[in-house]
């Protein structure tokens, strides 16, 4: 089972998103959950994941249009997989500090 947690930026960008935002990104999070659960160790091609160029070990999906949450892998709080949460938001945020 796929556990995670959050970093308090993500937390914040995800307050600022609109409540449609917010519903488009959890069916994101519903399809990359089931495909961590695969364990088949790639995402399906319409999350788009990908790595950040100039962050590297930190992902990006993308969850609607222009939506993007990025993400890493962490430490397993549990046996299995573990992904930390760090932005969510538009495009930009993957040229904000």
């Amino acid at each position: 089972m796929p556990t995670y947690e959050t970093l308090p930026r993500f937390t914040a960008d995800l307050h600022r998103l609109t409540p449609e935002q917010r519903r488009r990104f959890r069916q994101a999070v519903a399809a990359f959950v089931d495909d961590l659960r695969a364990g088949r160790g790639r995402f399906r091609a319409g999350l788009r994941v990908k790595g950040v160029r100039s962050a590297p070990g930190v992902f990006e999906l993308t969850w609607d249009g222009n939506g993007r949450a990025t993400w890493q892998y962490g430490p397993a709080i549990r046996p299995g997989v573990q992904h930390i949460w760090r932005r969510i938001g538009t495009h930009d945020i993957l040229t904000g500090p």
